[in-house]
């Protein structure tokens, strides 16, 4: 399967916390072309987490629009969300644990999440293939507890992938990992991406990982606060003309400071900060 394009318009997504109501997401506009391998970063608490839930179709948003490929997830039925986690999109969890059933092997882990895409007629590789193409055939009948923990994450990857997803979702793919078993499960939701044209979203608090992925986008306050590609960071203009600073400039600039925007010849333009106050 060709990957999905993911994109949401003015998502917001409300919760109630000890009789409070807390705005997880506060309008949150985000593209994602078919193939892509993107990262969310943020502070924790910035929404990183629900967006992912949201995409996966584990709940609703509160309002705004939210497309994965054609299906309109707010107001898909509850069997088109079924559908749609079973066939074409895959949700992992922090830890490779939560991804996979103890008693089983790799291969039985794998075959166990391809069922319900097998009962809805999609042709599956077998259990085998889908583990050799991440390096773990030779682990493939072994008990869990025998693994590395980069192995086990490599497995939960794999469950990830038993279906073809079009999506993968992945929260803290990396975390409590060495980094040799990082970059190797790095490499691998790469090459996943790459040869299957999997649409991959992950979740990281890591800078190395953040670095290593071509396009990242910061949620900052429910919303999307800026993005990165190749290393450099940018400001990303909302639809309704809100351009959110980066972190560092919003650190060095105190609330209520002006700033003016000057254009340049070449199309380009930059931020001043006057050294004096406007006359009234």
């Amino acid at each position: 399967m060709s990957g999905l394009r993911v994109s949401t318009q003015r998502l917001v997504h409300i919760y109630r916390s000890e009789g409070h109501e807390v705005a997880a997401l506060s309008g949150v506009d985000l593209d994602v072309a078919p193939g892509e391998l993107v990262g969310l970063l943020g502070p924790s608490g910035a929404g990183k987490s629900t967006l992912l839930s949201l995409l996966a179709g584990v709940f609703r948003p509160s309002a705004g629009k939210m497309h994965v490929g054609d299906l309109e997830l707010s107001t898909a039925t509850t069997r088109e969300l079924d559908q749609m986690r079973a066939r074409d999109v895959a949700l992992m969890l922090q830890g490779a644990g939560r991804n996979l059933l103890p008693y089983l092997t790799p291969h039985g882990n794998v075959r166990f999440a391809q069922r319900a895409a097998r009962q809805a007629g999609k042709d599956l590789p077998d259990p085998d293939a889908v583990l050799d193409e991440l390096g773990l055939g030779a682990d493939a009948h072994r008990p869990l507890v025998e693994l590395t923990p980069g192995h086990l994450q490599l497995a939960a990857l794999a469950v990830a992938m038993a279906s073809r997803p079009g999506l993968l979702l992945a929260d803290e793919p990396t975390s409590q990992l060495d980094h040799a078993a990082r970059d190797q499960v790095l490499a691998a939701i790469a090459a996943t991406s790459r040869e299957l044209g999997t649409t991959v979203v992950i979740v990281t608090h890591d800078p190395d990982v953040a670095a290593f992925l071509p396009r990242t986008i910061t949620i900052r306050d429910g919303r999307v606060g800026g993005e990165g590609r190749r290393g450099e960071e940018y400001a990303v203009v909302t639809p309704d003309g809100f351009l959110p600073l980066p972190g560092h400039v919003r650190d060095d600039l105190a609330p209520g400071t002006l700033v003016r925007f000057h254009p340049s010849d070449d199309g380009t333009g930059y931020l001043l900060v006057p050294e004096e106050e406007p006359d009234e």
